[in-house]
């Protein structure tokens, strides 16, 4: 398929970090990663950028990344207040269940934005900053259309997710929503897994080449083959910073394509888990109220402190000897004495938490009980759903674990899985693992056919109206139209949970308008997470979007003689082609009389 577009360009949209990288279609070998902008954390040499915007007083764009974060943090406390930063503002799309695009998020000061603008403020400004180092890389003058964009978002994402990505990559204007197909929304885990397909020895660690201490590893010898065969299954488990993706591929020959074995599963479970620990810790010390009313007068300097605290998060190991000292800002204790009347020492000395300690230099001490405790929940989570997953019946006896995502670099996590499944599986982890989801983003953009097939991860279809059947159906179903008897409000499955579906493969329907000169037809869609419903009001099935067929004028007939309006047809018939099989849904309808293609939408935020 000759490709229309001259460059790529990826964004890793990621909870707490994010990036972008390119590629040129003549020189589809060589990925650019973004240069490492002004800023960043002394220490850290990776070329992703902290989610994290800033607006002024007035809600206009002031900064992304390391730039809001340092210009937050040198704002006076008073003046700070008033800014608007946003941060870890991802996870509040996973977790609305009714998203629209009048969901809000709020600030680290308490006030409230539309969803859509902070996102199309941060995709705007990657825009920008993408657009002008790929010029600096290219020769010839880029026109707008030449570039497809590619955004990442977690497998277990639903679909209105999906399209609230969309709508705010049109708001910041990567792309017109006249050309919807020059932006493609890939799928984290399945980005990953394109890109772990193709690594060689010597670009991965191979955790079970490590001596397991308990116990004798028999199959530790072997290397780790130095490409896939054909056939070969893996699990990919993506572990970012908000949510934890598995998604389970076996490689088809000869063309090597990526087949889905089981549904994308997955959940929050990411390393925010940890901060999230940490900050019901402070409340367990300090106490609830004080830290609420911390977080509200002094925002800068709570955000300096979770800063402080990731920084430490990344060191912790296993079997460390030493405590991890994070320094609590001047005016955390400035403000607690005021506030209690007592010194932050006192107070650790008081609480019941004594695996947390002063140190005389003005630090938090946390011992290794308190960095075990603050990563056992979360991990534990991340353990217990690839050992979930592992006994599916579908996934049994794949022997090949990739460990992804930014937070697969925490030595905390490694341990933990391969202690619990390095006996079952080879546990591998790419050199570059938090750039991992950008690179095969890129691949994903220069061919997004590679994936061949999916898996549905829910029940979709619509209701309808089929024959009465005493005995088989209830009586409150029961409508009686133009002297016949109906079961109304059966569910006519479009696909089914779990089922396969290859791309480009279509589900067909024809809709007949219910009267003459209807301008539109509207059908709402259901689904479910089970496949055993029949009915679209058994529980667990809901309304989740609507199809919208818009019906042109209808061509008068040639050659017919007066009647009513020229010849107009009785029933007109629409053809509606659902594809389930892409990353995203998409509809597309033809009117089967004149055989011209009408307008067709499906939508998931509105509901």
């Amino acid at each position: 398929m000759a490709c229309p577009f001259s460059v790529v360009v990826a964004i890793d949209f990621g909870t707490t970090s994010s990036g972008y990288a390119f590629s040129f279609t003549q020189d589809s070998e060589a990925i650019h990663m973004m240069k490492r902008w002004e800023g960043g954390d002394p220490g850290v040499a990776n070329q992703k950028s902290p989610t994290c915007l800033l607006l002024t007083p007035d809600l206009r764009f002031h900064s992304f990344g390391f730039a809001a974060r340092d210009f937050y943090h040198d704002l006076d406390p008073e003046e700070a207040r008033h800014w608007l930063y946003f941060d870890k503002f991802k996870m509040k799309i996973h977790s609305t269940s009714d998203l629209t695009m009048e969901t809000e998020l709020e600030a680290v000061n308490g006030r409230r934005v539309r969803a859509i603008e902070v996102f199309a403020h941060a995709l705007r400004f990657f825009r920008e900053h993408a657009l002008k180092e790929v010029k600096d890389q290219s020769s010839s003058v880029l026109e707008g259309e030449e570039i497809r964009w590619v955004i990442t978002v977690p497998a277990v994402w639903r679909q209105p997710a999906k399209q609230f990505m969309r709508e705010a990559a049109y708001l910041a204007g990567l792309v017109s929503p006249d050309c919807p197909e020059q932006l493609l929304i890939a799928l984290e885990p399945e980005a990953a897994s394109i890109y772990c397909r193709k690594l060689r020895l010597h670009q991965v660690l191979d955790l079970s080449l490590q001596p397991i201490t308990n116990g004798f590893d028999l199959d530790g010898s072997k290397p780790f083959d130095s490409s896939f065969r054909q056939g070969d299954r893996y699990i990919v488990a993506d572990c970012g910073g908000g949510t934890v993706d598995l998604t389970v591929h076996q490689i088809e020959q000869p063309q090597g394509t990526l087949k889905e074995l089981y549904k994308a599963s997955g959940g929050p479970y990411g390393a925010v888990g940890v901060d999230l620990a940490f900050e019901a810790m402070l409340c367990q010390i300090f106490g609830e109220d004080f830290i609420q009313s911390f977080k509200a007068k002094r925002p800068a300097a709570w955000v300096d402190l979770t800063i402080a605290f990731e920084a430490r998060k990344r060191t912790a190991a296993p079997g460390r000897a030493n405590a991890l000292n994070i320094s609590l800002p001047f005016s955390f204790i400035d403000f607690y004495k005021t506030h209690r009347g007592q010194s932050v020492e006192a107070a650790l000395r008081r609480s019941n938490v004594n695996i947390v300690k002063w140190s005389s230099q003005g630090m938090l001490r946390l011992t290794q009980e308190a960095m075990n405790e603050l990563f056992q929940p979360t991990i534990t989570n991340i353990v217990k759903h690839i050992e979930d997953l592992m006994a599916k019946p579908e996934v049994r006896g794949v022997r090949f674990l990739f460990l992804v995502g930014g937070f697969a670099e925490s030595s905390m996590l490694q341990k933990a899985v391969q202690k619990a499944l390095g006996r079952v599986c080879r546990i591998i982890i790419p050199h570059d693992v938090g750039l991992t989801i950008l690179k095969g983003a890129v691949l994903f953009g220069l061919d997004p056919t590679v994936v061949r097939v999916r898996r549905c991860p829910l029940t979709y279809g619509v209701g309808v109206l089929n024959r009465f059947i005493e005995g088989r159906h209830p009586r409150d179903k029961l409508l009686i139209k133009d002297g016949r008897e109906w079961c109304t409000d059966i569910l006519d499955r479009f696909v089914s949970v779990d089922q396969s579906v290859a791309l480009g493969e279509v589900v067909r329907r024809s809709y007949t308008p219910a009267r003459l000169g209807q301008r539109k037809i509207i059908i709402n869609i259901y689904c479910s997470t089970t496949d055993d419903v029949t009915y679209i009001d058994d529980p667990g099935v809901r309304k989740c979007g609507t199809i919208t067929l818009d019906l042109p004028e209808p061509l008068p007939i040639p050659g017919a003689v007066g009647g009513a309006g020229g010849g107009v047809p009785e029933r007109r018939e629409i053809r509606a082609a659902m594809q389930f099989g892409d990353t995203e849904i998409k509809v597309t309808a033809v009117d089967i009389m004149s055989n011209r293609s009408v307008r067709a939408s499906i939508d998931f935020l509105s509901n």
